[in-house]
């Protein structure tokens, strides 16, 4: 069976309910559909990333996907090779 990857719109939502408090995780858990325990990390991720919503300067770097970023350069390379805009290196 497949996971299901929820938005991080629904992520933030569903932490920020958390947070209030005006209802227990479970009947949280059942009025979104999720596990008790993806609430419970939902939460612990929105407290722990908070702090750098008011962090000045520049903003952090995005993560670097690696495997994307193969799979990226593969493809350009299968679509240069296609194009025959290849330079082969000495």
């Amino acid at each position: 069976m497949k996971r299901k990857q929820h938005h991080p719109e629904f992520k933030a939502k569903v932490a920020l309910e958390a947070l209030k408090g005006e209802e227990t995780v479970s009947e949280q858990a059942s009025r979104f559909g999720v596990h008790l325990t993806m609430i419970h990390q939902w939460k612990r991720a929105l407290l722990e990333g908070a702090s750098g919503v008011f962090e000045r300067g520049s903003r952090k770097a995005p993560e670097v996907d690696e495997e994307q970023v193969k799979d990226l350069h593969a493809k350009i390379g299968e679509l240069a090779v296609a194009n025959g805009k290849v330079a082969l290196a000495p």
